[in-house]
């Protein structure tokens, strides 16, 4: 099986507390973690895995060069529920094309979440 037969499985956030990473990933997705160990804490997310995984090294400063994108229904809707948790608006929603929307923000801890609105793509 290669790569392409298999798709994307799980995207993991750093962070220098999973006690309080693990309190606002479950309000901020509305899901509680299905993996919670001292060392990682995963959550079922439509299919997907996010972890979130102690930081060894604290860092002040997050590479922005990679972003998953999370589908919702209600992009606006989202991004402001997010924000009142603590997140900070990077790229508000955005028409990229068609209907598909996209916006991104960070958490409290600076990892970048990208939201995307795209009832044109089916998963799996």
């Amino acid at each position: 099986m290669s790569i392409s037969d298999q798709g994307l499985r799980t995207t993991i956030y750093k962070v220098p507390s999973l006690a309080e990473a693990k309190a606002w990933y479950t309000k901020a997705f509305q899901v509680a973690p299905y993996f919670d160990e001292p060392f990682y804490v995963g959550f079922n997310i439509g299919g997907y895995e996010l972890g979130l995984l102690q930081a060894e090294i604290p860092t002040t400063s997050k590479t922005g060069h990679v972003t998953s994108y999370w589908g919702v229904e209600d992009i606006e809707g989202e991004v402001g529920r997010l924000v009142e948790l603590g997140a900070e608006v990077i790229e508000p929603p955005t028409n990229v094309g068609g209907p598909i929307r996209v916006a991104t923000i960070n958490d409290p801890w600076g990892n970048s979440i990208g939201l995307i609105y795209n009832p044109t793509f089916q998963a799996g």
